[in-house]
């Protein structure tokens, strides 16, 4: 009996076994990584990014921004200067990997310098300055990749504003006040050239157009209409200016400056010190701050003036021209 019972186990085994060899196990971990592996490969090449680019070309961007950005920002002071410039160089980043172009508000003269430097080094990125006339102070800046930045976009709109202030007159002041008191900020718009008797030509951005045709209606007390004009229309004759020549002892900002908009030095020192004085559009925080010719200084409220020659006296001293713009 035990010899029999052997047997038939025996001849069990066997048969399992031959079941086993016509019928084979499923193998579901190799079934499974077969069909994740397929797919990932041609979703995910290793060569083609999804934007198009390479991955090399990807890895050849991002060295070139970071080595740029860090040579450049080294130099910067002004702490809101390197944030905006920042900014743009991620917009500028974005604009290149997914093939389209970007633009951004009006920017200040030391913004727009120190953008456009980094921007020309970077690879495969182009980057176009638009004031809406050659010498326009405050511009956009478009950025894409080279193969899709090809023009200039139609950025800047330019608007006439027209009254009579013959008996009343306005100046840049006044006419950027009545602008911002409707709402606008001041990113938004450009330069603002005065045209005497007639009132003035602004540069803004093409989507407030028609609010600011809407809702300016009044420039001190002198009330205006606004029309929208080609920028082929506007008039940029060279600003008025008056000059006359001062003689300090040095060229710190607080002693030009105030003999400049004709205040105490110590009421310019309050100004410095709330960070409404600006040298280069750049806000300065020390009243020893030295000038030289050409720095343009800017009071919040008072308006700007060009530091004109400077000629050292017998005395020590110097005779300085101040250029205060009207």
């Amino acid at each position: 009996m035990a010899l029999t019972g052997c047997k038939a186990q025996w001849i069990a085994r066997r048969a399992i076994q031959a079941l086993s060899r016509s019928h084979p196990r499923p193998q579901p971990r190799a079934i499974c990584l077969q069909r994740l592996s397929y797919p990932a490969t041609r979703r995910f090449s290793p060569l083609l990014s999804p934007y198009g680019h390479s991955a090399s070309q990807m890895c050849h961007l991002a060295q070139a921004v970071k080595r740029n950005e860090d040579d450049l920002l080294k130099g910067l002071g002004d702490k809101n200067v390197i944030e905006e410039v920042k900014h743009i160089l991620e917009m500028a980043k974005r604009a290149s990997s997914r093939n389209i172009v970007l633009h951004t508000d009006f920017l200040t003269p030391p913004v727009q310098k120190e953008s456009m430097l980094l921007l020309e080094k970077l690879a495969d990125i182009k980057a176009i300055a638009q004031g809406g006339y050659p010498q326009a102070e405050r511009c956009r800046i478009s950025v894409g990749h080279i193969e899709t930045l090809t023009s200039e976009p139609d950025i800047v709109a330019a608007v006439s504003i027209t009254g009579n202030f013959s008996f009343d007159s306005c100046s840049h002041g006044d006419f950027l006040g009545a602008i911002l008191g409707t709402g606008i900020a001041r990113e938004k718009l450009g330069d603002i050239l005065l045209q005497g008797e007639r009132g003035a030509q602004i540069l803004i951005v093409p989507e407030l157009v028609d609010f600011i045709i809407a809702t300016l209606d009044k420039v001190g007390n002198v009330p205006v209409s606004c029309t929208r004009i080609p920028l082929l229309a506007l008039e940029f004759e060279p600003p008025r200016t008056k000059s006359f020549r001062s003689v300090e002892a040095s060229l710190r900002v607080d002693a030009l400056a105030s003999a400049g908009f004709k205040m105490s030095r110590s009421k310019l020192a309050t100004l410095i010190s709330n960070g409404d004085v600006r040298v280069n559009w750049t806000t300065v925080t020390k009243n020893g701050t030295t000038l030289k010719s050409g720095d343009i200084v800017s009071v919040s409220g008072q308006g700007r003036l060009k530091i004109g020659e400077i000629i050292r006296t017998r005395k020590g001293k110097f005779a300085v021209e101040i250029i205060r713009y009207l």
